[in-house]
């Protein structure tokens, strides 16, 4: 079983695709030569250099966005938890995902992970900025729900379900490095 690689032409098994590219479909797909540099015509030669490396590690990149990508792994792991406290983290988004995905020791279950990120972004000044609305109130002030969007980014007014997104929206999309979170 096999496809053409859309980038240069020739018939490659479904081995000399990764799962991702084969993923995209005949026609769309790129081979692990073409996605990785190897063989090229001198058109995709022209379209694809390499000229963006990385000042940490040199390692070469096709383009300054892969560069940045890459970039986050030499951030120092500086950052913590805003529930728990753990320092182990390279941004706030990060940090954010951990509470998110439930594993935080602070609080169990993503549901749970999900309410305590809103109330702790209404708590901090410096985080309600980026709360779209104010959802309904129950007896005793206590929020009973959740919007279902509750995070915006105040640069492009984009919506977010999850904090950790609005974070790694703002630092890929707009250069906000978030290291502490709610300051």
């Amino acid at each position: 079983m096999g496809r053409y690689c859309s980038e240069c032409d020739e018939w490659c098994s479904n081995s000399q695709f990764s799962s991702n590219q084969w993923r995209k479909g005949d026609g769309c797909s790129r081979c692990k030569s073409c996605v990785g540099g190897g063989h090229h015509s001198s058109f995709t030669e022209h379209q694809y250099s390499t000229n963006f490396q990385c000042g940490e590690c040199y390692r070469q990149f096709n383009s300054q966005n892969e560069l940045n990508m890459h970039m986050q792994v030499h951030r120092p792991r500086n950052v913590a938890c805003p529930i728990c406290g753990e320092q182990r983290f390279r941004s706030g988004a990060n940090a954010v995902q951990h509470v998110e995905s439930g594993y935080c020791t602070g609080c169990r279950g993503q549901d749970n992970a999900r309410q305590q990120i809103y109330e702790f972004a209404q708590r901090q000044s410096g985080m309600q900025q980026f709360l779209t609305g104010t959802p309904m109130l129950t007896n005793g002030g206590h929020y009973d729900s959740i919007p279902d969007f509750p995070y915006q980014c105040r640069e492009c007014a984009k919506s977010f379900r999850q904090m950790s997104q609005l974070l790694q929206h703002q630092d890929q999309k707009h250069n906000r490095y978030t290291h502490r979170i709610g300051y």
